[in-house]
């Protein structure tokens, strides 16, 4: 049957959520039912093109990234796929009919990284953070609306800038892997060799007003997602908070984290200031 199949295909999508980010596994458990497959659907897809240019240093990077580009358009045209992974993902795709731009820019910001290596403009780090996070933003919000073009269209903007935001402070909490394992640098005119307070004062300074964009997108969520989108804010948020009174030279030589002792305690926040109508 089919359906034991798909639901296969579901499993695999939650377990590589589950296995692959602690953070997000933990804010998709606080969406509704109705809602949280689909995101895992959507993380599993995006892993999985990450992890290519990321991980697989011992293959041909391209050529898996080019047959991955090509099954997925395969399993959307087909809406079907014996990888289990794009076979939920055509699901989430057609179900709430995402346009083939969002995930087309995903891969394609995916394939910059196989090759280019430091982003020189404002205009290339912009192009590559809209690929790699706003539209991972707004494919999320889709689900989130369930469809609902007028509500996607009203928060469209505070979606991309919250992708943006998490992504801004995934690459200063990644500086030191970025910089040294994959020869990566992505904050146009900063010197990662020297990176000072300045140039982080001014990066964590971009990262606020996004955030604080984003924010506005988050209180007018639908009820189903507005929980678990907030605790992924106050954990990012959390994040760069610890990244602010970090100095500028240990940032570089160090990952910055949050232990879970301390996610479990954003989660207590996030509960207790949505019971009360906080958010």
């Amino acid at each position: 049957m089919k359906s034991i199949f798909d639901s296969v295909s579901y499993n695999c999508s939650k377990l590589v959520t589950n296995s692959y980010s602690t953070s997000f596994s933990l804010a998709s458990k606080m969406l509704s039912d109705s809602i949280r497959q689909d995101t895992y659907n959507i993380y599993g897809f995006v892993r999985f093109a990450d992890e290519i240019v990321d991980s697989f240093h011992d293959y041909d990077k391209e050529k898996l990234l080019n047959d991955f580009e090509a099954e997925t358009h395969k399993a959307i045209k087909e809406k079907i796929s014996l990888n289990p992974i794009l076979n939920s993902f055509q699901s989430t795709v057609h179900k709430y009919n995402i346009q083939p731009e969002l995930y087309q820019a995903f891969i394609n910001s995916m394939r910059l990284d196989l090759h280019k290596t430091t982003y020189h403009t404002d205009q290339e780090y912009k192009d590559y953070i809209y690929g790699s996070a706003d539209v991972v933003g707004l494919m999320c919000l889709k689900v989130f609306v369930k469809g609902d073009e007028k509500k996607y269209n009203e928060l469209k903007d505070s979606a991309m800038s919250l992708g943006s935001a998490f992504q801004k402070v995934n690459f200063l909490r990644d500086l030191k892997e970025d910089y040294e394992d994959l020869n990566r640098t992505y904050f146009p005119n900063t010197d990662l060799r020297e990176l000072d307070e300045a140039s982080k004062i001014r990066i964590i300074k971009e990262i606020e007003e996004d955030f604080e964009k984003g924010l506005k997108g988050v209180l007018r969520l639908p009820v189903e997602a507005k929980f678990g989108v907030y605790t992924s804010y106050i954990y990012y948020k959390k994040l760069l908070n610890k990244l602010k009174s970090t100095p500028s030279l240990e940032i570089k030589n160090t990952r910055i984290r949050v232990p879970n002792y301390q996610k479990i305690g954003l989660l207590a926040k996030s509960y207790f200031d949505y019971r009360l109508n906080l958010i």
